[in-house]
């Protein structure tokens, strides 16, 4: 299994109980094609440098996953065709960065 790291932003106007069921659905994606998820990160709520699909804010997530490259295409197919999600991507990381970052205490990470 490969260590891969999944940003996503998400429509800023939705509740937070809408995009943590969200991201349950694309955990659960991944889960059954066999991946193993890891760390996630609710970021909240960032303002863009630049418009994006007629919107200034997003709601970021980052999560990360152990997954062979079927289960991420998969997951790629469903965040491209999810109305909520603005942007995302899917980037295979280095095993030695996979995990919660460094220094970072149980208040940084919402898992």
């Amino acid at each position: 299994m490969r260590p891969y790291e999944v940003m996503i932003i998400l429509d800023a106007d939705l509740e937070e109980e809408t995009i943590r069921a969200a991201v349950d659905r694309y955990l659960e994606v991944i889960t059954a094609k066999g991946a193993e998820p890891g760390f996630i990160d609710f970021w909240g709520k960032r303002r863009f440098a630049y418009e994006v699909k007629h919107r200034w804010e997003g709601f970021y997530v980052v999560l990360q996953a152990k997954a062979e490259p079927p289960a991420m295409e998969e997951l790629h197919r469903v965040l491209s065709l999810a109305d909520e999600v603005i942007r995302h991507k899917v980037l295979r990381i280095p095993e030695e960065v996979y995990g919660p970052p460094k220094g970072a205490g149980p208040a940084v990470a919402d898992a």
